[in-house]
């Protein structure tokens, strides 16, 4: 038969070339075999090297989850150093050194160290103030929990309540005046036409006695304003005046007159310090003065004397426990008619432009609302510009 589908497998045919033809397929499969691994072979060895590469050249460059963060508790700090460079953290004096080792690793290095007063000072201006969308919220870091409330501390780091709350300015060295509006709290139309209407650069202080406090406060805060808490103290001829309850009294034991400063410190939050309310006694008494000025200065916040007392003994102490502290320079609304406290505000821009800083207190009439919110538009098209309370602490003098 012409086919050999009845013949016994591999017979009658030609073996030499059939087995060529396999043969030569079988060199061809293992020779594309050969080519396919060489070249994956190759490609491999290429990856790892480069994956190798890729490897140190991460370890040579550190996470930020590796860089610790640096003795200040800056959070900005790690971002800021590079291998083999050192910074001074302006907050807690330590020098932060880092060094890039030989197998990649970096090694940070934190000295202890103090300011000797000479040599700029860096200021991170990101730390200065809030951001307005979490004005009226407190930082908690500044915080402690007493008997009396919650009190202004100084943070781990060092940073003050009084540089979290401070209304943030230009740093201009030109005119700078201070207005500072108290008795906020007493009335509720009139705290409420204050906040709305003066300029948020007006300062505003909060009488301890006041309602509604933390309403207002974070109303203020949210405007812009910067706060204080107006703490009572002993007049002359208390007590036929007789400032209010809680008032700190020279013949009352230093204890108690620290409890009636908490129980007022403790009614809000987010101030950057005190100021007296009346007082011309008990600041004139350094024995009952020193103790309430500590405390202050121990919490990070500053102290504004309303200047309304020639025998006040804040500025000698305030500068010798350096206390951040600062005078008004006049009181505006003495006569409470508008155009009288103009001309009291004019009088305050003329001592500004000798001295280059101003203090000027009032209270919350609508009077003064009027005038100052009329004067300070006026002010800023002659270059006057108006600042925190916390922008002239130590720099404003008794006139």
């Amino acid at each position: 038969m012409g086919t050999d589908l009845h013949a016994p497998l591999g017979q009658n045919r030609p073996a030499a070339r059939r087995r060529t033809r396999k043969v030569s397929l079988a060199v061809v499969a293992v020779a594309l075999a050969a080519t396919v691994i060489l070249g994956l072979s190759i490609y491999a060895m290429q990856g790892d090297d480069a994956l190798k590469q890729a490897a140190s050249d991460a370890s040579a460059t550190p996470k930020p989850e590796q860089v610790q963060s640096p003795a200040g508790n800056d959070p900005d700090a790690a971002a800021q150093q590079t291998a083999g460079m050192s910074r001074v953290n302006p907050t807690s004096g330590a020098r932060i050194e880092r060094t890039l080792t030989d197998d990649g690793s970096i090694v940070t290095k934190y000295t202890p160290g103090t300011r000797d007063g000479g040599g700029p000072v860096l200021i991170d201006a990101q730390r200065i103030g809030q951001d307005p969308r979490m004005a009226a919220q407190p930082n908690e870091a500044l915080l402690e929990d007493s008997p009396y409330g919650r009190l202004p501390i100084v943070g781990p780091d060092g940073f003050r309540p009084m540089d979290q709350y401070a209304r943030p300015w230009s740093g201009a060295r030109g005119t700078r005046i201070a207005i500072v509006v108290g008795g906020l709290g007493l009335s509720q139309t009139g705290t409420q036409r204050a906040i709305q209407q003066l300029p948020p650069a007006v300062t505003l202080a909060f009488a301890a006695s006041g309602n509604s406090l933390q309403r207002w406060m974070q109303e203020a805060r949210r405007s812009g304003h910067e706060i204080l808490i107006q703490v009572p103290f002993e007049p002359f001829d208390y007590p036929a005046n007789d400032p209010g309850p809680g008032t700190l009294l020279t013949q009352t034991l230093p204890k108690e007159n620290l409890g009636r400063l908490h129980e007022a410190m403790g009614r809000i939050t987010n101030y950057t310090g005190i100021m007296n309310y009346l007082g011309g006694r008990y600041l004139s008494d350094a024995g009952a003065l020193e103790p309430v000025l500590r405390d202050i200065a121990k919490r990070g916040l500053l102290f504004l004397d309303d200047g309304t007392s020639a025998q006040s003994k804040t500025e000698a102490i305030a500068k010798a426990i350096e206390l951040p502290h600062a005078f008004g320079n006049l009181v505006l609304d003495g006569q409470l008619q508008k155009d009288a406290i103009l001309k009291k505000l004019d009088e305050l821009e003329r001592i500004a432009g000798r001295k280059g800083t101003a203090v000027g207190i009032a209270s919350a009439f609508d009077e003064s609302v009027d005038a100052i919110r009329q004067w300070a538009e006026e002010a800023s098209q002659r270059g006057i510009e108006i600042v925190g309370i916390s922008a002239l602490a130590n720099e404003s003098t008794r006139p």
